[in-house]
């Protein structure tokens, strides 16, 4: 497979203060090929978070191992797991957090992995409380999506909510596909076949404003082209459609008071 464009791979790069991206090789998703993103946060206690493991190689291992321990190993939705087990064989001592779903999705894939916990939905773990805030996505009862805000860099952690490809690094036979899903980075949005498995819109949007309502300057995407600045604004951009009448009926009562201020 031809390279992702993101090289070099499987290597730590910085991001922030206590935080570092590794991009992966890519995957083959419905004729795409998607590049893959971990993160991995430094916790206050030396301790590392990873989310999202990729591809482990040695010079990987050894780069992880000078930064500090790897003690926690997040599967933050169902199909983010291929890798988990080479990471837990390396860590042994590392505690494994999944969203639900994500082991019975593994058992259908061949593949025979364990947790320690589930995420929970409202509320971040204890080893990274006050560090990285927590949600699990609302709105599906197939689909599950934890997303973390890194306080320190003010940097939203999503998956798939939004895919971003940036199509200039794709093969040209691979690029229509992109455009049809309307994924590419133009215009990053959740993918149809996820957007299709949350039926609870209400719900789900009540979760994308809750993100909204953490501020965050800047968004890590698991797939595609990172936001580095305005990440409010290209939340709304990405959810407009969900958020739609919400936003329209509070300019609404926006200008009502704006009226009646001038009344």
């Amino acid at each position: 497979m031809a390279g992702t464009g993101y090289e070099p791979l499987d290597t730590l790069k910085p991001w922030g203060e206590g935080i570092w991206l590794i991009d992966g090789p890519a995957t083959r998703h419905h004729g795409i090929a998607c590049p893959t993103r971990a993160t991995v946060v430094r916790l206050s206690t030396g301790n590392l978070w990873v989310h999202a493991p990729t591809r482990l190689t040695d010079g990987l291992r050894a780069e992880l191992d000078g930064l500090g321990e790897v003690r926690h190993l997040v599967a933050p939705n169902p199909f983010h797991f291929a890798h988990i087990a080479d990471w837990q064989a390396a860590w042994p001592k590392a505690k494994s957090w999944a969203v639900p779903g994500v082991a019975q999705r593994a058992a259908q894939a061949g593949l025979s992995l364990s947790f320690d916990r589930e995420l929970r939905a409202d509320e971040a773990e204890g080893p990274w409380a006050g560090q990285l805030e927590q949600r699990i996505v609302q709105g599906s009862t197939r689909f599950h999506e934890a997303v973390f805000l890194h306080n320190a860099s003010r940097s939203l952690i999503v998956t798939d909510l939004i895919t971003a490809i940036e199509t200039a690094k794709l093969q040209v036979r691979h690029r229509p596909m992109a455009w049809i899903k309307g994924i590419d980075d133009s215009d990053g949005k959740t993918p149809p076949g996820i957007r299709w498995m949350f039926r609870d819109k209400r719900a789900m949007a009540d979760s994308v404003e809750e993100m909204i309502g953490w501020v965050p300057e800047r968004i890590i995407l698991a797939h595609g082209r990172c936001y580095e600045k305005n990440g409010v604004a290209e939340l709304e951009r990405a959810f407009r459609r969900l958020l739609r009448d919400r936003m329209w009926d509070r300019e609404l009562i926006r200008a009502k008071r704006k009226q009646a201020g001038k009344g």
